[in-house]
């Protein structure tokens, strides 16, 4: 049997995960007034902690939304739940979630003055590899490149849920969203990168892409960079790859059509190995 969950932290709390506790008027729950961050943890190390918790923190601040703790106490919150969780039948590598709302409030939208926040942090086992995927266009939702959400990791993840959805009962296993004007934007769970002419690019975050971790940390390396993309510069891409906090998955086939030659490209292998190897 493979582990679970057994510790939480809630509020400033490590506690049993079967004794926490959300309040029923959390406006988290109620409206998916809040925001989320997910992260690898490896080793027993939460990998990049410190980007996540600025992401996290840029998207309250956004929302006009309590950040309590501060990020110093944050990490060690992260560093005691792992270390917590990894006794006994624990596991040294997983997913932590970090969750953020705003905390309870009445009946309304217009958020209360005095709001006090709820903040989660909940360890996954690691889930098996993610391999090669095959993908759809959405066609029941687009991604408002126009919105403030679309920068953040806001708790309503309804346009991805439907699009999900959407692929799956095509066939495929993951799904491109487009923006209002019918370019791409990202999947429903990860950034989208192609290679043309040997050189890597992605949709700029004003296109409606997510500002990944993983993302920045390929730009960062200076042989990627932004631009617009349609489908059709999708359809003629030598390669393209899904990334998120999580990994790299190689994307081989959209509505049926290979990209480039259908298989792992030599880019995609190396970045891959990149990866594994932080």
């Amino acid at each position: 049997m493979s582990p679970a969950m057994s510790v939480v932290w809630l509020n400033g709390r490590l506690l049993p995960a079967a004794e926490a506790r959300i309040d029923p008027a959390d406006r988290g729950f109620t409206l998916g007034d809040g925001l989320f961050e997910t992260l690898r943890v490896a080793g027993g190390a939460a990998r990049h902690l410190d980007r996540h918790l600025a992401r996290l923190a840029d998207g309250a601040a956004l929302l006009g939304l309590p950040f309590p703790h501060g990020a110093a106490a944050l990490a060690a919150a992260a560093e005691a739940l792992i270390a917590a969780q990894g006794q006994g039948d624990g596991f040294a590598d997983g997913v932590l979630r970090i969750t953020l709302t705003r905390g309870t409030g009445a009946r309304g939208v217009l958020p209360p003055p005095d709001a006090v926040p709820t903040l989660l942090m909940a360890l996954a086992p690691a889930p098996p590899p993610a391999g090669p995927v095959e993908a759809v266009i959405a066609r029941t939702t687009r991604r408002n490149e126009h919105s403030p959400l679309s920068r953040v990791k806001s708790l309503n993840y309804l346009d991805s849920i439907l699009a999900r959805q959407e692929a799956a009962t095509r066939g495929a296993g993951e799904a491109l969203l487009l923006n209002s004007a019918g370019r791409l934007a990202e999947s429903s769970v990860a950034n989208l990168f192609i290679v043309r002419d040997g050189r890597l690019l992605t949709p700029p975050v004003a296109e409606g892409a997510l500002p990944g971790i993983r993302r920045a940390l390929i730009l960062e390396r200076g042989d990627a960079g932004e631009a617009p993309l349609s489908v059709a510069d999708l359809l003629g891409a030598e390669e393209a790859f899904l990334t998120n906090s999580l990994g790299l998955r190689p994307l081989l086939r959209v509505d049926g059509r290979a990209i480039g030659a259908g298989t792992v490209g030599a880019v995609t292998a190396a970045l891959l190995t990149d990866i594994e190897a932080e």
